[in-house]
């Protein structure tokens, strides 16, 4: 094998692309693109296998040279939208007296999913201390179901967290009676037995066509003598096997916009940042914050559900909006886009067509109001004056954009525009740019607030064919840097290639103790395990949150490759150095020193200093940046302190550490948040409120560590 080479697969809701990535590298060295395939016969796994096998054919790569294949998909969230689901049938399980609030929360009446689309059920509920409950009686229950047009089965049984016998005794016999099934234990290990059941009822209900997508995919790719596993993106921006699809095919929600964010944490080595991806018609926006996507629990159709998923906003601009007038002044730009109403941008026309221009306001659709701004020429052809359009006008996309075409043709048309409403072209273009930008910053600044997000560490990422649309202008007119990732057109597809596997467990936990911890932490281990993980990748950060009483692990891992592979190029320890510095974006980089480094990472350190009441007081706080062997920052704060032992010393003295750096009040101690740095890893138990807890999990995380190898303790303000 001369190289490996990683696939990814951005399913679209109008085009599929695909990327290969060379895995010595990451430089992608093919893309393809089909239209997506959502009315084909065998849906959008079509357009997935033809964009596969185009990507490949470009490559020229052997067969055996492919280690990974992923893609995104829309499935799961158009099913729901559209009301395209499976009606669920429900076997409740309780016992006792708790029997009457048990058959209620798991009859699960019939949803709404969108205006007009319904999920229907059928519901049965059946006493596990009663003679009801025997194998003859269940599989009666589930041909009824069947009869009346179930298609999919869901056991839940109160406290069927605890113990899972009887939901997987429900799947076994539903699976005998050739009818799919979820457990509720499997969708999530949380309390909460109606929210818990509503969860697998949703999961349910698109299990059965996501099943045969998959299997329709896999098969297509298996035929084409690729041996490498078929891998789906999953909601938070990981991946997972088809195995665990099957299961969970939940998990796919928004997993379009989670292979973007996916690719700004693996591709463009972003540790706190605002995500834009940038579309035709919207642009999906997210917040990563100390190289982690936020996540946030979903709901679908507004019904709450245990479902994790990428906290990504959706804002309807994008490189096609279009623009709405109002006397000589633009109202509004958006929501309408050039694309969705068939009509093509300046920018990528014909030039021979754009001749004899009259500016013309019109209904773009038959449903919209006629005050749309285009451009008509002789013959009548009608072309929309877009986003895109004004950002090249004014330079926001330049030469090499994908973005950017036709520069001279647009500014002629901008300029018939604008004299037609008494302004300059460049007047109007500002006005469309303003417009778009107006929508799109309040959801910025939210996400910059609700998270808690340091402006100075934060920048602007932009991702997507339209880019560089929004991008450079809500920059200027927020005052924060920007980056436009490489590739930006098929960031998706390379956020996709680039994945790595994951899974996450939540379970109700009042006070987790240290075996509390080590038993959902050995869990999620194993379940990356189980999908081929290599044993040396796998990282598994835990999370304690106090007010919902919930013990979580999150898992990440990749499959085992031969790390002869790996041809990224460490850095020297002044090349290190002249990252950091650009990190701190200082004017003193001489104040900047080295604090601590571990066996693959280094902590840098900065004070700064202000005077006040004319020099006689000074304040002063200390900034920090955790650098890879790569010069990639994993972490960043601009008020923090730093505590370095080697592991031998470190319980003697971390307590102190630890209350120095928290604040004291009337109600007790309030912890700061803290990360723990050793050898090439980061932990993070910024979620951690109790310093027993704390300690706990610093204790489990140091467990067989050397000695004398270095550990690294940050604080920073809560």
């Amino acid at each position: 094998m001369n190289q490996a080479i990683r696939i990814g697969i951005d399913v679209g809701g109008t085009f599929t692309h695909a990327v290969a990535v060379d895995y010595m590298t990451s430089k992608v060295i093919a893309h393809a693109v089909t239209p997506t395939t959502h009315s084909s016969k065998n849906s959008v796994s079509e357009g997935i296998v033809k964009v596969f096998s185009d990507v490949i054919s470009k490559v020229g790569t052997e067969k055996n040279e492919v280690v990974f294949v992923a893609h995104s998909t829309t499935q799961a969230t158009n099913a729901l939208l559209e009301g395209d689901v499976s009606k669920v049938g429900i076997i409740g399980m309780g016992k006792g007296a708790e029997g009457l609030r048990a058959s209620s929360d798991t009859n699960i009446k019939k949803l709404e999913l969108s205006q007009g689309k319904i999920l229907e059920t059928e519901h049965s509920y059946i006493d596990t201390n009663g003679k009801d409950f025997n194998d003859d009686n269940i599989a009666r229950i589930v041909n009824d179901m069947n009869e009346r047009k179930c298609r999919v089965i869901v056991a839940s049984e109160a406290f069927g967290v605890d113990d899972v016998q009887n939901e997987e005794r429900i799947v076994k016999i539903a699976f005998e009676n050739s009818l799919a099934s979820t457990a509720g234990h499997e969708i999530s290990q949380l309390y909460g037995l109606k929210v818990r059941t509503r969860t697998a009822v949703i999961n349910a209900s698109i299990l059965p066509k996501m099943t045969e997508t998959a299997n329709l995919t896999e098969d297509s790719i298996k035929k084409s003598g690729i041996s490498a596993p078929l891998m789906i993106m999953r909601s938070d921006g990981g991946v997972m096997d088809l195995e665990q699809m099957r299961k969970r095919p939940i998990l796919t929600l928004l997993s379009g916009p989670a292979a973007g964010i996916a690719a700004a944490l693996m591709f463009a080595k972003i540790s706190d940042g605002i995500f834009l991806e940038v579309g035709g018609t919207s642009t999906d926006i997210s917040a990563i914050k100390n190289g982690k996507a936020m996540i946030k629990s979903a709901s679908v159709g507004g019904h709450s559900t245990y479902l994790k998923t990428l906290d990504s906003r959706t804002v309807g601009i994008g490189g096609g909006s279009m623009s709405r007038v109002k006397g000589n002044d633009i109202l509004e730009v958006g929501p309408r886009s050039a694309h969705i109403a068939g009509l093509g941008y300046i920018a990528f026309s014909n030039p021979d067509e754009l001749v004899g221009l009259k500016p013309i306001l019109f209904s773009p659709m038959p449903s919209d109001p006629a005050d749309y701004l285009g451009v008509i020429n002789e013959q009548g052809k009608k072309f929309a004056i877009t986003l895109t359009d004004a950002s090249i006008l004014l330079g926001m996309s330049k030469e090499g954009d994908y973005a950017y075409n036709n520069f001279d043709i647009v500014k002629q048309v901008f300029d018939i525009v604008g004299a037609h409403f008494n302004k300059s072209g460049e007047q109007i273009a500002e006005e469309i740019l303003d417009g778009a930008i107006k929508k799109v910053r309040p959801v910025v600044v939210e996400l910059l607030n609700e998270y808690e997000m340091d402006y100075e560490l934060v920048s602007l990422v932009g991702g997507g064919g339209g880019a560089t649309t929004v991008v450079p202008w809500l920059s200027k007119k927020i005052g924060m840097s920007y980056i436009v990732a490489e590739k930006a057109e098929v960031i998706s597809a390379i956020g996709a290639a680039l994945a790595m596997l994951r899974d996450s467990i939540e379970r109700t936990v009042l006070d987790p103790n240290e075996e509390d911890i080590l038993s959902i932490r050995k869990d999620a281990y194993n379940s990356l395990a189980s999908m081929g993980a290599d044993a040396n990748t796998i990282d598994v950060q835990i999370e304690v949150d106090q007010a919902k009483n919930i013990l979580r692990a999150i898992a990440t891992g990749s499959f085992e490759m031969d790390q002869d592979y790996h041809t990224m190029q460490k850095l020297d320890e002044a090349e290190i150095r002249l990252s950091a510095i650009k990190s701190f974006k200082t004017d003193t980089p001489e104040n900047i020193m080295l604090a601590a480094e571990t066996n693959g990472l280094y902590v840098y350190e900065e004070t700064e200093t202000k005077k006040r009441l004319l020099g006689i007081l000074k304040t002063s706080k200390k900034k920090y940046r955790v650098l890879d062997s790569f010069g990639i920052v994993k972490y960043q704060t601009n008020n923090g302190s730093c505590f370095v032992r080697k592991k031998k010393d470190f319980f003697t003295s971390v307590n102190q550490f630890i209350e120095s750096a928290s604040e004291y009040s009337d109600a007790g101690i309030t912890l700061a948040q803290f990360l723990l740095v050793y050898k090439n890893r980061i932990a993070d138990f910024s979620s951690v409120l109790e310093l027993k807890q704390l300690l706990s999990l610093v204790n489990i995380e140091l467990q067989g560590l050397d000695d004398n190898e270095t550990v690294v303790m940050l604080s920073s303000k809560r």
